[in-house]
């Protein structure tokens, strides 16, 4: 396992995983938004409050549908191949795992040496 987190090489692939990874969560909060929806929807009494409550469950299972086609189309997420969707469960579980167990917060935190100047040494240094 690479731990050098500041190598750029290291950050390959990084914005489509990052894409993924939001677009599921975005996917699990819309399907939360609906179950809770429909919970609310079977425990009012007012008909104005249930025809709000029914147009908005409306549009959280069409958001969740859109949702899950982009994530279909972009093959982040398999519903009907078991086996591809496990590997990339499989991926991604390994990934976190690497993520976690880079030391992201070194004991030296010093930044001396790294720089050849100050940035503002062209126009004076420190007295700037």
């Amino acid at each position: 396992m690479n731990t050098d987190y500041l190598d750029p090489i290291n950050s390959l692939n990084m914005p489509e995983m990052a894409d993924m990874t939001f677009a599921m969560d975005f996917l699990l909060r819309a399907k939360e938004g609906v179950r809770n929806l429909s919970i609310a929807l079977t425990e009012t009494a007012s008909p104005d409050v249930r025809a709000l409550l029914h147009t908005h469950l409306k549009q959280g299972i069409s958001m969740h549908q859109e949702i899950s086609e982009l994530m279909i189309r972009k093959k982040w997420f398999h519903p009907y191949e078991l086996n591809e969707q496990y590997q990339l469960d499989q991926l991604s579980a390994k990934n976190t795992v690497m993520i976690g167990q880079m030391n992201l917060f070194p004991g030296d935190t010093s930044r001396k040496g790294m720089f050849d100047r100050t940035p503002d040494e062209h126009i004076g240094g420190h007295k700037a």
